[in-house]
């Protein structure tokens, strides 16, 4: 019996690939071409399954070009870039990787909120300039995080994570908003206060954005949100591109309205918004949250695990959606 055919679309751990070769004939991208939509489409005409990193768009079009298509597996626990409706109504499968880079993403989450208070990229930009040359009591004089209020918008396990490590590890004071409240166990274990959005705002000192990317939440904090935020406020973001309004946030960390932010997300990444590049109040990095050797094992791995599980008649280990089979 011939065994399914596999894409991989994007180079990975080569002992994944060599793993999901003892199952499967597998096309794999070694030399990480970025493939175009076409492109992407032709390799998938003859493929069972798929697995994709996040940068791949899965929509209509290209489920109507892959007849075979059963299951898609995402090396990401964020999915905003399948079309799920589309793919459950072709009885295609899609997976995503949770829980496996929850605490890798709260480390980083935490570790930009304190660069960002601590201005640390936009003092290490002074320095390699040659610009130090005296002391002054204003020098990149930042914010307090111990004993600051936290504020975390999405309140998932990354987001109870970073509270976490805030709460127990630095005396910060934890205000959340969430689509739903937490438990009252898991509240006291995050030492967390649920408070609604227009609060969470005003309150904050640090805002840490943990949702997911839906068309509700898309630009979540624009230039509204963030009048309402306090002047000496950082804004942080490890959640999606598109849930802050860049070109607003740009406009206000030049204007000064907030202090500072942290972006590891960006609207339509890996273009970033050029103003934001010109402001030094703003620390940047390349969507690497999840970005430790261990983590990207672990999530390529679980990738590997749906795809193995869902042809061998288990069923998806974390599944996004639940279609009707209706291929191959």
């Amino acid at each position: 019996m011939t065994p399914p055919r596999i894409l991989v679309a994007r180079n990975i751990f080569p002992e994944v690939v060599e793993r999901l070769s003892q199952h499967f004939e597998v096309e794999s991208n070694p030399e990480d071409i970025i493939w175009t939509p076409a492109e992407l489409a032709e390799r998938l005409k003859d493929k069972d399954g798929v697995l994709t990193t996040g940068s791949q768009r899965v929509d209509a079009a290209l489920l109507a070009a892959a007849p075979r298509l059963r299951i898609v597996a995402n090396m990401a626990v964020g999915y905003n870039n399948f079309d799920v409706d589309a793919m459950t109504a072709a009885g295609v499968q899609g997976t995503n990787t949770p829980d496996v880079l929850t605490e890798t993403t709260a480390d980083f989450g935490f570790a930009l909120l304190m660069a960002t208070a601590r201005r640390v990229t936009e003092s290490e930009h002074y320095l390699r300039a040659g610009k130090w040359n005296r002391w002054s009591y204003d020098m990149f004089a930042g914010s307090d995080v111990h004993g600051s209020t936290l504020g975390i918008l999405g309140m998932g396990r990354i987001g109870q994570g970073i509270a976490r490590r805030g709460a127990h590890g630095f005396g910060m004071n934890v205000i959340y908003h969430n689509r739903s409240r937490l438990s009252p166990e898991l509240e006291a274990e995050c030492k967390a206060r649920y408070v609604g959005k227009e609060e969470l705002l005003r309150t904050a000192d640090h805002l840490v954005l943990v949702l997911p990317y839906t068309p509700e939440s898309h630009h979540a904090i624009g230039a509204a949100e963030i009048a309402q935020m306090k002047p000496t406020a950082n804004l942080i973001n490890i959640a999606r591109g598109g849930i802050v309004d860049d070109a607003a946030l740009a406009q206000a960390l030049k204007d000064r309205r907030i202090a500072a932010a942290g972006l590891d997300v960006f609207e339509g990444e890996p273009k970033v918004h050029p103003p934001l590049l010109e402001v030094p109040n703003v620390v940047l990095t390349p969507h690497i949250a999840s970005a430790t050797v261990p983590t990207r094992l672990a999530m390529a791995n679980l990738a590997a695990d749906n795809l193995i599980a869902f042809f061998d008649g288990r069923g998806p280990l974390t599944p996004v959606n639940q279609p009707t089979p209706r291929r191959g």
